[in-house]
């Protein structure tokens, strides 16, 4: 059980990550410029580092968490800047006399496959970071993710 709420917190996580990056992207197409993205990834690594000390982690243990975050904000970055033509291809579309229903399900396909990447980097960093840390190192990973949910009114 307690696996199971380690993941679905993890997802959360996760999702609350990318709803902030989101934010923030949508913030710097409205003149506020890139540098958020990077506050954001800085806040989300200091708060990883931070629960990783609480959990006692071995160095090992980091390397390898560290490098599946790694992966997942590469994963993140690419899709946010592939992203950045599809609102302009969007609005093409709608600007049109008459939507090009192919073009608009390439355009919606593209987008899906893009978030698909980036669930499934996620997945795959869950996974790891399960069989990497102990089932102590996961109590404590999941308590604090509890914690941090329940200061949210989540």
């Amino acid at each position: 059980m307690t696996s199971r709420r380690f993941k679905l917190g993890v997802v959360a996580v996760a999702v609350a990550a990318l709803t902030g990056i989101g934010i923030m992207k949508g913030s710097a197409h409205a003149g506020f410029g890139h540098g958020r993205q990077a506050i954001m990834k800085r806040f989300v690594t200091s708060a990883i580092d931070d629960v990783l000390d609480e959990a006692k982690v071995t160095p090992q243990q980091r390397t390898t968490l560290t490098a599946s975050r790694d992966r997942v904000f590469s994963v993140m970055e690419n899709n946010m800047r592939d992203n950045r033509g599809h609102m302009e291809d969007a609005l093409r579309l709608f600007e049109a006399d008459r939507v090009d229903e192919a073009q608009l399900k390439a355009l919606r396909t593209q987008r899906e496959a893009a978030h698909k990447q980036v669930a499934d980097a996620i997945q795959q960093a869950l996974t790891e970071a399960h069989d990497t840390l102990n089932p102590q190192q996961r109590h404590v990973v999941a308590e604090r993710i509890r914690s941090f949910r329940a200061g949210h009114g989540e």
